[in-house]
């Protein structure tokens, strides 16, 4: 019944005021249950539109992705960028994949055998026993009887020492109700999938911590007597990076809740499959503060070139003090309320090239007041805050008072154009900008800490030469923002990282924070 038909039966000269509240009350209800289901479809047609949108976009990229791997341009390539390229198109394609699932899930039809190679019968056994919580049909209370067991065998892996991870579900079954119980398989990244979270762990290890392409770590595991295939490797990185993003998402806002950052960049080569060759692509990093209490947290990001909107994008919203280099890109976010922080290791680096150039005698002693200012800085390793800040006012700011007309002097005597006078007006540009820790017990003197987070990716360049697509460095950004932010708190990263991939199937959104690398 409508509306209008429960008013056209209302006498209004016969109803009580008490029946009328009551009836109000009731179209009042039913007006607010209409408002949350009309709520609630136009949230469920946005998330519709939201997962249509997302999918019609990685259909379109998996096709671009799949006619690229097989287009003639891709066999421009030497015989090493060709393993590299072709690792990395079957690492996007998976993860595609897995993006693709997780919109638009499907009931799991039953495979049939693959043909897969058995794991080898020389390898040791651990066997793991899982039995149903109970031994009594659920249905009528009658004891179970055993008809057989399902054998699932995983492969593991130990360094340099490969075995296999039997695990054993007796099947019970009720001679009455005709049912069988067993016990359920634990939760997986990849369901079904040959490898332990373990396994898992080694793999993403050796890439992206230990720097190995895919094809060394296939030639690793042959030597060891079990052949798992690139084509394996990639599936499982592709499908781990997917898990593991939300993660590093994650690390990402955490850092942005901090007051004092740390920001740097470094140059990545980028394969450009159209071309057969590399473009330049950048790897922004950005770090926590460790004189603020907190847990250090290491964030990469992946980006296709240096431009400042990249930096200014990331920290959108964010307000505090930034440690960064002289570079341009970063001067935007001086100008909306971001104070700027400059790194002292690089003045101090101007003067050492001039000195080990020439043995200048004024590089030396400004390189000689620099480092009585980082001897300041040990001394006070220790201190409180409140007490640093007290220390740096009575010891650091009166040096460095002094540095600055010590440097305004020798300026006015130094050639144009000159290795010193270029050091100095280095230092006197950004001058504000140095002496700033000084006034402070809780901002750092230097950039060291994201440019030692970053030093590991430099090294790395040398081995793994380049990123294979855009998607793949985003994903190699996002598990390098987990490995370095477990090294930075002191974790072990391979421990961590198995412990979160046993976990992290199973785990709910809400309860992410319990998985991530911090120290506790």
């Amino acid at each position: 019944m409508d509306l209008a038909t429960e008013l056209a039966q209302f006498n209004l000269r016969t109803v009580t005021p008490e029946a009328l509240a009551a009836q109000v009350s009731v179209w009042a209800e039913q007006a607010r249950q209409l408002q949350q289901q009309a709520d609630l479809v136009a949230k469920q047609r946005h998330e519709i539109q939201f997962k249509d949108t997302k999918i019609a976009a990685l259909t379109l990229e998996l096709a671009y992705h799949k006619r690229i791997k097989f287009s003639s341009t891709s066999e421009a390539f030497t015989a090493q960028q060709r393993d590299l390229f072709d690792e990395t198109q079957e690492t996007d394609l998976n993860a595609m994949q897995a993006e693709l699932e997780q919109l638009a899930p499907a009931p799991r039809a039953k495979t049939k055998p693959t043909g897969r190679k058995p794991l080898p019968a020389d390898l040791p056994r651990i066997e793991h026993r899982h039995e149903p919580e109970s031994c009594t049909c659920g249905c009528c209370g009658q004891a179970l009887f055993r008809i057989g067991e399902d054998i699932t065998e995983q492969l593991d892996v130990e360094p340099a020492r490969f075995f296999v991870q039997r695990h054993i579900r007796p099947q019970y079954a009720c001679r009455l109700c005709e049912t069988i119980t067993a016990a359920a398989i634990p939760a997986s990244i990849i369901d079904g999938g040959l490898a332990t979270p373990a396994l898992h762990a080694w793999v993403v290890i050796q890439k992206y911590l230990d720097h190995l392409p895919l094809y060394r770590i296939e030639q690793i595991s042959t030597r060891h007597g079990v052949a798992i295939s690139r084509s394996t490797l990639a599936e499982w990185i592709g499908r781990i990076g997917v898990a593991l993003q939300p993660l590093a998402e994650r690390l990402a806002e955490l850092l942005k809740q901090r007051s004092v950052l740390h920001a740097d960049e470094t140059p990545v080569p980028q394969l450009d499959p159209g071309k057969g060759k590399t473009k330049r692509a950048y790897l922004w990093a950005y770090r926590s503060n460790n004189l603020e209490s907190g847990s250090p947290i290491v964030v990469f990001e992946f980006q296709p070139g240096r431009s400042g909107s990249h930096v200014q994008t990331f920290l959108a919203d964010w307000q505090g003090h930034l440690m960064v280099d002289d570079y341009a890109g970063y001067k935007h976010l001086f100008k909306q309320g971001i104070t700027e922080l400059a790194c002292m290791t690089h003045a101090r680096r101007k003067f050492f090239d001039l000195y080990a150039a020439n043995k200048h005698p004024v590089a030396e002693e400004a390189m000689q007041r620099i480092a009585e200012l980082y001897q300041l800085e040990r001394e006070a390793t220790d201190y409180s805050i409140e007490a640093r800040q007290r220390w740096r006012v009575d010891h650091a700011k009166p040096r460095l008072d002094a540095m600055h007309l010590w440097l305004l002097q020798v300026r006015k005597t130094s050639a144009e154009g000159g290795a010193l006078s270029r050091a100095i007006d280095y230092s006197l540009k950004r001058w504000p900008a140095f002496i700033r820790y000084a006034n402070s017990g809780h901002l750092p003197i230097d950039n060291n800490p994201i440019e030692n987070a970053i030093r590991p990716i430099a090294v790395g360049k040398k081995n793994w030469l380049f990123a294979g697509s855009e998607r793949a460095g985003k994903r190699a950004a996002a598990i390098q923002t987990l490995l370095a932010t477990a090294k930075a708190n002191g974790i072990e990263p391979f421990a961590w990282l198995k412990d979160t991939l046993e976990k992290l199937p199973a785990c709910p959104n809400s309860r992410l924070d319990d998985l991530l690398p911090l120290r506790t």
